[in-house]
């Protein structure tokens, strides 16, 4: 049992070469771009603190991770793969639980309650299938991205404002580029091997986390129309909309006024 701890007992071994910077570290590249992730966490709390305030949850997600994905790349160990995979189906558990907004529910789920009880069973279910192969969870978690980015389009159809359409552009944009480097990392390492460059697994990490940074306001914005009827929901730009290049996050205006 304690094997499952050693090194390099995972079913996975991305592109990048083993300790070929650290004696302790087994891939050093794989392992200190996961700093994005734990820089993720405070920049998404800040600035859309608004939201924190009303939905405790969100950010938190992104911190735990970044530490499983720090531990894998560490050690390249069978339950630092299993930790690291595990994590982000949860997440993503965690995310579909709490964020998704009821007129997406399947049509034998009446309320949120019953959504809840039915994703725990879903995420137990593939919790334990996860263990039959592991090698096969990184296509299985990436695929969830294609439902997300359908629910994305379906919101967009609501939505006139172009602030938001450019935000999930970006969002797009990015989650293109991250998932093509992870891919390649995948599909071509011989390539990337032959010309002394095989860190693009590195690159995920770094661009996943960018588009993060457009894909949560975005979410939280959905998510507000729904479920915050209180405040109306507005994606604004930090520090400034005239700059070049801003960071997008959620501003909660004055509460609606009623009669």
């Amino acid at each position: 049992m304690l094997s499952a701890f050693a090194y390099l007992t995972s079913e996975v071994d991305w592109c990048e070469g083993n300790f070929e910077h650290s004696e302790v570290i087994a891939e050093y590249y794989n392992t200190i771009s996961n700093v994005s992730f734990f820089l993720l966490f405070p920049i998404l709390l800040y600035l859309n603190h608004q939201y924190v305030q009303q939905r405790p949850l969100f950010a938190y997600t992104s911190l735990i991770a970044g530490i499983f994905s720090t531990y894998y790349h560490l050690t390249l160990s069978y339950v630092g793969q299993l930790l690291d995979e595990l994590s982000i189906l949860w997440t993503l558990a965690l995310m579909y639980t709490f964020w998704i907004p009821k007129c997406y529910f399947p049509g034998f789920i009446k309320d949120r309650t019953q959504f809840v009880c039915l994703m725990v069973i879903a995420t137990v279910v593939c919790t334990l299938m996860s263990f039959i192969k592991p090698a096969f969870n990184g296509y299985l978690l990436n695929s969830i991205s294609l439902h997300l980015l359908y629910l994305t389009c379906q919101e967009l159809k609501k939505c006139s404002n172009p602030r938001v359409h450019r935000i999930a552009a970006f969002m797009v944009m990015w989650w293109m580029l991250a998932i093509s480097c992870w891919l390649s990392d995948k599909w071509f390492c011989g390539f990337w091997q032959r010309i002394n460059f095989c860190y693009l697994h590195s690159f995920w990490h770094v661009l996943i986390s960018i588009a993060l940074l457009y894909c949560c306001p975005l979410f939280i914005y959905f998510d507000s129309r729904y479920e915050i009827p209180a405040f109306e929901p507005e994606l604004e730009y930090w520090p400034s909309d005239s700059w070049p290049i801003a960071l997008p996050y959620l501003a909660l205006r004055t509460p609606y006024k009623r009669c």
